[in-house]
């Protein structure tokens, strides 16, 4: 089932369910977690200077996050950075900016200087600079899908590598692609629409809808149609392929640590969960009592306190868990409740760090299609 439509159910259905908060994590025993300090902005940086007062979720911990973080809020049409504090200090568009429709996903490049953003349901992969919040490049034809030059079919979780490429799952053209910015057409793809949506990698995919870089390179390729997750080689070579336990409809799956993966179910209740490359479950959150359960999250992303960053999509709030103690201890947005204004959030659909501690600076993307 296409995102989409269950977006549209969800958005006819929604009733708001006020601000959920968070545990206090003092009240935790016997849990020993690496100390971290808020992230301090470079003071002429394009994160220098906070756009609103903290807003978080009560009981929010700032130093359960490495630095600040950046949000697709996909019904809002906007990308926003938060701080640990819970000020936002950047935000895409500007005032009289180009617009960012429905954006799913959004990853920082390794040098931090741009952002690409897919917008799986317009059908575009976009580029914005961060300094000068332009959008300075865009695949594809908005509400166009197709699988020829300058077309992509429901895109997702684009990510600019350290060459300069940009590498995304296609869902519904059930391929991966790599682009490359001003050029019109794929430099490389690995399955095709013509050759069906089939769970055969690496030659064909069951409509793949994320690949993740892994640490001693090649990626991690997660299928929506026969819930498969598969590591590939930095040659492209499959090693393994896996379900993860439970989940009907598995989204984004990435590595904790050798050997070791997150995966969220796109479902509700949402699942979180790690496992490794046997399909066995290693752990998955329990929410405690009187906690709201997940609601189609899709995204949760390691971070190196071992915590969880994870966006709630239907619940409008993009958390910090911890594993140790099955506690939220950071949120920003109000839960069930969407809204635009300082502390609120719409259909949350993407989260990355800010540099130093963004996916790709923290991995070594050493990525390879096959062919």
């Amino acid at each position: 089932m296409r995102r989409s439509l269950l977006y549209l159910l969800a958005g006819l259905t929604a009733v708001a369910a006020g601000c959920g908060g968070v545990t206090d994590r003092t009240a935790s025993v016997g849990v020993m977690r690496p100390a971290h300090q808020p992230h301090l902005r470079h003071p002429t940086g394009p994160f220098a200077r906070p756009l609103s007062r903290p807003h978080l979720a009560p009981g929010s911990d700032p130093s359960a996050l490495p630095g600040d973080v950046l949000i697709a809020d996909r019904s809002n049409n906007r990308l926003l950075v938060v701080d640990p504090h819970g000020r936002i200090v950047w935000r895409f568009p500007g005032p009289g900016g180009r617009s960012l429709p429905l954006p799913d996903d959004a990853f920082f490049s390794p040098d931090g200087r741009q952002i690409v953003v897919t917008e799986e349901d317009v059908d575009v992969v976009s580029l914005v600079d961060v300094a000068s919040r332009r959008l300075v490049w865009r695949y594809g034809a908005l509400d166009v899908p197709g699988s020829t030059a300058n077309r992509l079919a429901h895109p997702d979780d684009a990510m600019l590598l350290p060459n300069g490429s940009i590498v995304a799952a296609d869902i519904e053209n059930c391929r991966l692609v790599l682009l490359r910015p001003r050029v019109r057409h794929p430099i490389r793809t690995s399955g095709s629409p013509l050759e069906g949506c089939v769970h055969s990698p690496p030659r064909t995919w069951g409509s793949p809808n994320g690949a993740f870089p892994l640490a001693g390179g090649g990626m991690l390729v997660t299928e929506i149609y026969g819930d498969w997750v598969d590591a590939l080689s930095r040659r492209g070579r499959l090693l393994w392929s896996t379900h993860p336990p439970g989940v009907s409809y598995p989204s984004d799956s990435n590595e904790v640590r050798s050997g070791l993966y997150v995966t969220v179910g796109w479902q509700s209740p949402g699942i979180l969960e790690t496992f490794d490359r046997r399909g066995r479950l290693r752990w998955r959150y329990r929410p405690r009592a009187g906690a709201p359960p997940l609601d189609h999250p899709s995204l949760a992303l390691p971070l190196p306190n071992g915590d969880f960053l994870v966006n709630d999509d239907f619940n409008d709030r993009v958390i910090v868990i911890d594993p140790r103690t099955d506690r939220v201890v950071w949120q920003y947005g109000h839960t069930g409740v969407p809204g635009s204004a300082p502390g609120f959030l719409s259909r949350p659909d993407g989260v990355d760090l800010a540099p130093p501690a963004a996916l790709l600076t923290r991995i070594h993307a050493n990525i390879r299609l096959p062919g």
